[in-house]
């Protein structure tokens, strides 16, 4: 493998210090471990702070950067979206959903507590990012949390992650084409990180043209991201992705890949990067992190 570039290292050096940042802000947030109810805080804090790329944080601090949103915002609205992607982590690996062992390399939160604890510390999570976006630490204005509560709570629901799952479980061993495959991405992994994209917009109060121009920018990448996922999930293995490999054939889920073959899907995704980096046109170099973003979906190894 060939040496990253000066971007690449300036882009992996941005990511790596966002990552320790929010996990400052996780760990200030969580609850601890005391009293009767300590092992829901055990196991929260198992899971969150268990390790990850910490993407979906970084796009926040990085949409939030473009309208000169106060770090302590930036990062509090971006441990709002990490716990809501955690627990969506704890509750897609348990045996009722994926039925997975292993995140981030090491046990799974049902493998190392168990089913229900593992599903309590999930519920959990998911509210603690409402209690920390309601918070007027995160903005002095309400109608701003409303808006961020409000758009992480479509992103989370039924009409974004929840449902991506239920169609994710309901199409094993049935045939979707592409347009089913990527309403279900777009579901399941595009809303969430559209969220995050987002989330700096409402932040910083910015205009609705600075607002589509991010919505589009996620859209293109989420996209981008899962079909690298599923390349990964077809070329990787477990040591490298820190999780087990090669579960969607094994299930018989239709995938990018599954569709379009490795090739194809490679090209797609590369063109769905290049179109995402576009739609940041309006913000010149302040966005040259996020276009940076958009390459490292594409070219990332776990």
């Amino acid at each position: 493998m060939s040496e990253p570039s000066g971007k690449d290292r300036s882009f992996e050096t941005a990511l790596s210090a966002a990552a320790d940042d929010v996990a400052q802000m996780l760990d200030r947030l969580l609850p601890r471990p005391e009293g009767p109810e300590g092992r829901l805080a055990e196991a929260m804090r198992y899971a969150a702070l268990g390790g990850g790329k910490r993407f979906r944080p970084f796009l926040v601090c990085q949409s939030a950067s473009l309208f000169g949103v106060a770090a302590e915002s930036a990062l509090r609205a971006a441990a709002a979206a990490e716990c809501v992607h955690i627990y969506s982590l704890v509750h897609d690996d348990l045996p009722a959903m994926d039925d997975d062992d292993l995140r981030h390399g090491a046990p799974s939160a049902h493998r190392e507590y168990d089913e229900a604890t593992a599903i309590l510390a999930g519920d959990a999570l998911l509210t603690l990012a409402f209690d920390i976006l309601a918070d007027p630490q995160t903005h002095e204005r309400a109608r701003v949390r409303v808006e961020l509560v409000r758009r992480l709570a479509r992103a989370a629901g039924a009409h974004g992650m929840v449902g991506g799952q239920m169609i994710d479980l309901a199409s094993e061993g049935k045939t979707l084409d592409m347009v089913g495959i990527t309403r279900l991405q777009q579901l399941k992994t595009g809303a969430l990180i559209s969220f995050c994209c987002e989330a700096g917009a409402v932040l910083g109060r910015a205009s609705p043209e600075a607002d589509h121009a991010l919505h589009a920018y996620a859209h293109d990448m989420g996209l981008a991201y899962q079909i690298a996922d599923d390349i990964l999930d077809v070329e990787a293995d477990a040591a490298t992705l820190g999780k087990t490999a090669g579960k969607d054939a094994a299930a018989g889920k239709a995938t990018f890949v599954s569709i379009l073959g490795l090739e194809r899907a490679r090209a797609q995704a590369r063109m769905l990067a290049d179109q995402a980096i576009q739609h940041l046109d309006l913000f010149d170099e302040r966005a040259d992190l996020l276009r940076q973003a958009a390459h490292f979906v594409i070219t990332r190894r776990n």
